[in-house]
């Protein structure tokens, strides 16, 4: 979903009637303090926007209802200022569609201890309220982020922008389209799926189309256009010299070019945001596609190798989670490890297609020798990606239930040079050691490919999982094999129940 600016987050306060107007006054005017402390915080990259006191069943109904069909409010923040006796939120609750977070604070941050009196605690009551205000839920079993403190600090403000972010990312989910180009790699499990139960349970509609649907536009691209682009990787990229105009392989890049382009335009045409391509299927095409891949990517697009358009909508998803931040997320995939000596490390990368908004520096745009996909020789960017802390995440289907697999890294240098593998690449301490990580990844069932981020941490991956009723599992500092294994099979427990219980 694009929005026309920020996307939203109303601000709904809940109160009564029973403490009169004027109270009520002082209620409103105090929930707008709360709600531009949020606001002007600087921390949340969504629009705070207040909406009037609810104080009875049909308002907060209308309001909820409201806020389901406007596309640019992505969820809603609940506080109860004063006591809000929590029947009246049943029916609007139960109508809400939109993540919701329940936000547990108060104007007052120290209290006034030599004046305080009963007119201020009847006023500032929202430990009282709150506590109401959550039975119901829980009652009703709504699933919403519980987040507590007062709204001054940066801390809380952060919570909430990492939640903000995931309804974000639930919100372009839900609305994508996303194209493979082919089907997926022949005799590949992982890569398979219910396309059906991915639109009922996140949004996204995935389609096929024809490899040589793709090769119509890419023929039909004006060389002035192709002079354009070509122009701006010079300007944007180290080029080989042999890219270069004049160069003995200026030829490839410009074809490269010309891929680029006429993806683009079939995308845009179709409104997709999200794409898959696949080696053993090119069509009429010259190049498998790489730099064009990489290009797209940058621009929030989200992309699947061999035609895993799991990994391609849950990447656009994150890609959205992680608008503004500065910080990168790409297609990735576990290829090779480092055993020894010295610290066990991942060394991620692709045939191709890794994003350079994770680049450490300026990357290099070279041609080599792809020994797969018979074609000729393709165009990519070289880099290595930036140090830093990180998540990896994959989206499996297990057949009764989409899992989504996590785990925190730590983005490090390579040990050495990688002069022969001219391909971007990301190497990384995988918490709480290889050895574990590897070994619970496996018995979870995780993909080989799978999102790197480092633009959103784990708390906002565990938010989006809760909006989006999927199972996530975090591996991360305190894992251990044993107790991984245990929640996979208390999480199979439940999933199993819960789905006979629908």
């Amino acid at each position: 979903m694009s929005f026309a600016g920020k996307p939203q987050v109303w601000f709904l306060t809940g109160s009564q009637h029973l403490y009169g107007p004027e109270t009520l006054d002082q209620v409103a005017a105090q929930s707008q303090q709360i709600q531009r402390m949020l606001a002007d915080s600087g921390k949340i990259s969504t629009e705070i926007v207040w909406k009037p006191v609810l104080t009875d069943a049909a308002a907060i109904r209308s309001i909820m209802q409201t806020a389901n069909n406007d596309p640019s409010c992505v969820g809603v923040i609940a506080w109860m200022h004063t006591f809000s006796p929590a029947k009246m939120w049943i029916t609007g609750l139960d109508l809400l569609r939109k993540p919701l977070l329940h936000l547990h604070t108060q104007l007052n941050e120290a209290l006034p201890w030599s004046t305080i009196d009963m007119d201020f605690m009847n006023l500032n009551q929202a430990a009282h309220g709150d506590r109401e205000f959550a039975y119901v839920q829980t009652r009703i079993g709504v699933a919403r982020k519980t987040v507590a403190g007062h709204a001054s600090d940066p801390q809380l403000a952060g919570r909430i922008d990492g939640w903000a972010r995931a309804a974000a990312g639930l919100a372009h989910l839900r609305s994508l389209k996303l194209a493979r180009f082919g089907d997926n790699m022949r005799d590949v499990a992982v890569t398979e799926g219910d396309k059906v139960e991915a639109e009922l349970r996140f949004g996204v509609s995935v389609n096929t189309y024809g490899v040589n649907d793709l090769v119509d536009k890419v023929d039909a691209v004006l060389d002035s256009d192709i002079d354009l682009l070509v122009a701006d990787y010079a300007e944007t990229y180290r080029l080989a010299p042999e890219l270069a105009r004049g160069g003995d392989r200026h030829a490839s890049l410009r074809y490269a070019a010309r891929i680029e382009i006429g993806l683009r335009s079939f995308l845009d045409e179709g409104g997709f945001g999200a794409f898959t391509t696949n080696f053993q299927d090119l069509g009429g095409l010259r190049q498998l596609p790489g730099l064009a891949v990489q290009r797209l990517m940058a621009d929030g697009y989200g992309f699947g190798g061999e035609g895993d358009w799991k990994t391609s909508a849950l990447l656009a998803a994150v890609k959205a989670m992680g608008t503004g931040t500065g910080r990168g997320t790409s297609f990735m995939e576990d290829y090779t490890y480092h055993f020894g000596p010295g610290e066990p490390k991942v060394l991620g990368a692709h045939m191709l297609e890794v994003c350079p908004t994770i680049a450490s520096d300026v990357p290099s745009c070279e041609v080599h020798p792809l020994g797969i996909g018979d074609r000729e020789d393709p165009v990519r960017l070289v880099f290595d990606a930036t140090p830093g802390p990180g998540v990896v995440i994959g989206l499996a289907d297990l057949g009764d239930r989409f899992r989504l697999v996590a785990n925190e890294i730590e983005v490090v240098g390579p040990d050495e040079p990688l002069p022969n593998l001219p391909v971007a690449r990301a190497v990384w301490r995988p918490a709480p050691s290889l050895s574990t990580s590897a070994e619970c990844w496996l018995t979870a069932g995780g993909p080989h490919h799978t999102v790197l981020t480092q633009a959103v941490g784990s708390e906002t991956l565990h938010d989006f999982a809760t909006m989006a009723a999927t199972e996530l599992v975090l591996i991360d500092s305190a894992t251990t094999p044993g107790q991984f294994g245990d929640r996979l099979r208390w999480n199979s427990a439940y999933h199993r129940l819960a789905a006979g219980m629908r």
